[in-house]
């Protein structure tokens, strides 16, 4: 599904060479407490740190595409499940993890950066719609509905690791 979007919005993708993209995330990804991510296991056996990679690339590489605000999307989208426990093990005491988990990743990623409106709201939507509020944008939806396809993805152990490392590997030379 990735390829046809990726082939109808004839999308680049070369994290490699992708220097806008480093520089956007680049105080974030740098971050310890962002970096704990990778302790904290998501979906199969991607971290946490690494589906959010995924989500805060491919979102910047749409949005960017569709003349939207990249640097928003990728910001949130690396943000976006900034929760810090493992899900598997921990429960959050006032709720679902599904319906709360957005607005603790809200809350923590409040605590260390200093976020736009649209950081804000691509974070606490990126559950919709179990969150319930429709999100203010259209960055919001992208980040969304990209996050679900790698949730997916990473669900039925259809990933490729190889790339997210790359990026990984790239950002962390920054």
């Amino acid at each position: 599904m990735l390829k046809l979007i990726n082939s109808k919005l004839k999308i680049k993708i070369d994290p490699k060479s992708d220097d806008e993209y480093k520089k956007i995330v680049s105080d974030l990804i740098n971050n310890p407490v962002v970096k704990s991510m990778e302790q904290y296991m998501q979906h199969g056996n991607v971290s946490c740190l690494e589906h959010s990679i995924y989500v805060s690339y491919n979102s910047y590489l749409i949005c960017k595409r569709l003349g939207l605000n990249y640097r928003a999307a990728a910001r949130g989208g690396l943000l976006h499940d900034f929760f810090l426990y493992d899900w598997h093990t921990s429960k959050p005491q006032n709720g679902l993890r599904g319906f709360i988990h957005p607005f603790i990743a809200l809350e923590n990623a409040n605590k260390y950066f200093e976020l736009s409106d649209m950081e804000k709201d691509i974070i606490e939507k990126h559950m919709w719609p179990l969150t319930l509020k429709l999100p203010k944008y259209k960055e919001s939806f992208i980040v969304s509905f990209v996050d679900k396809y790698y949730a997916f993805m990473e669900s039925i152990k259809v990933n490729n690791r190889e790339f997210i490392k790359s990026i990984l590997s790239q950002l962390e030379s920054i």
